[in-house]
């Protein structure tokens, strides 16, 4: 624990990563303001400065998921014509959803006050899940118009299927290509 009155640095990025390990450990039910503050060795306190309440943190701490989700987004896009359809949306998800990004999606579902907070950004569906959806269906758009895929492929109907196979399975690489392979991406 850090004494009082002595400067913290990246207290922001601390309290996020913090966030992350509980999170994994306790689930989305052991996500306090005391557990996070406790894992990043501040007082409780600390949360409160940066932060009007603890909503306004977790929804920081998923729009910070969102932010390396940008990322991915824009590999996998860079991927198409590239490699297997199937090998790119495998790596593509197995990314995306991490375990953590997993147990963010299972967090924001859980706290119905950080939901509607989110609804300004994610007006339909699950933050998170529903921009990983986004990211596939436009891969699978790139893909279709550089012929990979059939022209007749109902991108929008297979990305959510392909999300939702990988969040419902344990072992998200494999079964992804699999499953691609399976819907002939």
């Amino acid at each position: 624990m850090t004494p009082t009155g002595v400067p913290v640095q990246d207290v922001r990025e601390r309290l996020l990563d913090s966030a992350a390990r509980v999170l994994l450990r306790d689930g989305p039910s052991g996500v306090t303001s005391r557990a996070v503050t406790t894992a990043a060795g501040l007082a409780k306190g600390m949360l409160h400065r940066y932060f009007p309440d603890f909503d306004a943190f977790l929804a920081a701490f998923v729009a910070s998921r969102l932010e390396l989700l940008d990322a991915c987004s824009a590999n996998l896009r860079a991927s198409a014509g590239e490699r297997t359809v199937a090998d790119n949306l495998a790596g593509a998800l197995a990314e995306a959803l991490d375990p953590v990004n997993r147990a963010t999606i299972a967090l924001v579902g859980s706290r119905r006050a950080l939901l509607e907070r989110l609804r300004v950004a994610t007006p339909a569906g699950v933050p998170l899940a529903a921009e990983v959806t986004r990211m596939v269906a436009a891969y699978l758009t790139a893909e279709r118009g550089l012929g990979r895929i059939a022209l007749e492929a109902d991108v929008d109907r297979l990305a959510p299927a392909l999300v939702g196979a990988v969040l419902l399975s344990d072992h998200a690489a494999d079964d992804t290509v699999a499953l691609a392979q399976a819907l002939g991406l």
